[in-house]
């Protein structure tokens, strides 16, 4: 061994372990927090997928209440009908379509009724209807309005 004045110089060790000790407890957090980052990424794209699921699975609704108000299909403006056969994607979604007669008025000599059209749609549960009152955190529900004429 080499000696300053007199001392003995003293090899180091144990930094490099301490070292690697300290690298990997900081790895571990930063894979912690990506992790968790990720999750919640993809499980806002999951919700937001299903929220425009919804909102089509609605307006799907609507044009079948304006289908029947304008082919005159019997009866003409049920008060409520819930539609579950929605076909591909929309499969897990029910539909609750309400009509109701908001007013007349008369075009050229012509009787013109005027229908509101409202659909709820939200992700089928145990019940099958829209809108559920039993919701859980993969429940979606979107309403829409319209008005059509006759």
């Amino acid at each position: 061994m080499i000696t300053v004045a007199g001392h003995r110089a003293r090899r180091q060790r144990g930094v490099s372990g301490v070292l690697i000790l300290a690298v990997l407890m900081v790895l571990g957090a930063v894979m912690t927090y990506s992790i968790g980052l990720v999750t919640s990424v993809h499980s806002g794209f999951a919700r937001e997928l299903s929220a425009a699921r919804a909102t089509q699975a609605a307006e799907a609704g609507l044009d079948w209440g304006r289908f029947r108000i304008s082919n005159g299909g019997a009866p003409l403006c049920a008060a409520a009908l819930t539609l579950t056969t929605l076909p591909g994607t929309l499969q897990p979604y029910a539909v609750t379509v309400r009509c109701s007669l908001a007013g007349t008025y008369t075009e050229s000599g012509a009787t013109v009724r005027r229908y509101s059209l409202s659909a709820a749609a939200c992700k089928r549960l145990a019940a099958g209807t829209c809108p559920n009152p039993v919701a859980n955190d993969d429940y979606v529900e979107r309403r829409l309005t319209t008005l059509a004429e006759r």
